[in-house]
């Protein structure tokens, strides 16, 4: 029987994707579940795999093409098997140039890999053989090739190699170098470019005094650690702070559909993570739910997962609220854009030590200032400003969010 294999349904806010290769050929025999192609979409690698064993009988588009969801890319024959070829002489001398490094990733490799895991382990010159596989069947996942590289990272440390750094130009050289934007790189230009075409956006500022948090942090830091196996960041208390903030002011945590503003009675937030190839938003989901220790393994996984190409479609779709920290790359202020269709986004700054009068008397401080940008079509400039004083509060008083006041 001839099954349709087709593009994978792709989320509302995109359009296209990319039909980056086929990992098979016509007439190759394929088994239930083995990726036959990898589809690229603006911000993550879908894998498609086959729905039954049989053999690949056709391919409808080739590598490179743009797609679209639900459409037929190729066609599997279910059951069949792939025809013998008789061994030529040519095919025997091509048989004995065996490409040593793809023999050294498959000795004791018994399954098949799959294109993500094939990169995962050639990147890193891996043998699969040596690695716990807990896929279906004993094969070898993702997942547990990034475990296995987390657990030597740690293990040894000083001997992770780091990727290449692009050659510095040579002084006074004045040559010129043209590099297409990669496909994430355009998609972020024109989500930029939607965001403040689309929107009225204003930006407002407030300033904290951390010394709260600080001192929380010093003092349970070391224990908190302990107990949970994670550190204990300032994103916790931020993504907490601004769950009481988006509670008092809901329309923080809207967005705009035509003339209607879409409430939304949950908390899904993004935090925004830098990666080689750009930055990405995995959304942290009813994060009022959350306990800090959650939040701050969420974020480690979702980071670890980002910088590793790691991310499926649904970590970073469908966010209420974004947060930004622009201050561990050393920002001091800045106006954040906005992440359409949501209708704010806070930015985060770097922590800095300035004197500050404090009942009266001058005192240095860890001070950061703070920034929302909003929507001004439905977010009026007390909401933004209240919005801001409500994280102020919360934070130079963290008892608060224990008692949710």
């Amino acid at each position: 029987m001839s099954i349709e294999i087709k593009v994978p349904q792709l989320p509302e806010s995109v359009a296209d994707a990319i039909l980056v290769n086929w990992h098979k050929q016509e007439g190759d025999a394929v088994e239930r579940d083995e990726n036959l192609v990898d589809i690229e979409t603006d911000k993550v690698v879908l894998e498609v795999p086959a729905s039954v064993s049989g053999v690949l009988k056709k391919i409808s588009i080739n590598d490179g093409t743009t797609v679209t969801s639900g459409e037929v890319i190729g066609v599997l024959e279910e059951g069949a098997t792939a025809a013998v070829v008789p061994v030529s002489e040519k095919s025997v001398a091509e048989l004995s140039a065996v490409d040593p490094v793809a023999q050294e990733t498959d000795v004791g490799s018994a399954k098949p890999l799959s294109p993500s895991v094939r990169r995962l382990v050639e990147e890193h010159n891996l043998k699969p053989s040596v690695i716990p596989a807990t896929g279906k069947d004993g094969r070898l996942i993702k997942a547990d090739v990034l475990a296995y590289l987390d657990t030597r990272s740690k293990e040894s440390p000083a001997t992770t190699a780091e990727p290449a750094k692009p050659r510095p130009a040579v002084s006074g050289s004045r040559e010129e170098r043209r590099v297409p934007m990669t496909r994430m790189r355009v998609r972020i230009a024109e989500r930029l470019i939607e965001s403040q075409q689309n929107a009225a956006l204003l930006t407002s500022f407030n300033e904290i005094d951390l010394t709260e948090v600080v001192n929380l942090r010093k003092l349970y830091r070391d224990k908190f650690e302990k107990d949970y196996g994670v550190k204990l960041g300032f994103m916790s208390f931020f993504v907490k702070a601004s769950v009481e903030a988006l509670k008092r002011f809901p329309v923080t945590n809207a967005s705009v559909e035509d003339t209607d503003i879409i409430y939304h009675d949950y908390w899904d937030i993004g935090v925004a993570i830098s990666t080689e190839k750009g930055l990405v938003v995995p959304v942290l989901r009813d994060v009022d739910q959350m306990a800090f220790a959650e939040i701050e393994a969420s974020i480690v996984d979702f980071a670890n997962k980002a910088r590793k190409g790691g991310l499926a479609i649904e970590d970073i779709t469908g966010g209420t609220f974004t947060i930004t920290n622009g201050g561990v790359f050393g920002s001091l202020m800045s106006t954040p854009i906005i992440n359409p269709p949501q209708s704010a986004i806070l930015g985060m700054h770097k922590i800095q030590e300035r004197p500050m009068v404090v009942d009266g008397e001058i005192k240095i401080c860890p001070m950061m200032y703070i920034a929302l940008t909003y929507d001004h079509r439905i977010v009026d400039g007390k909401e933004a400003i209240s919005f801001l004083v409500a994280i102020k509060e919360v934070l130079e008083d963290p008892a608060r969010l224990l008692l949710q006041i």
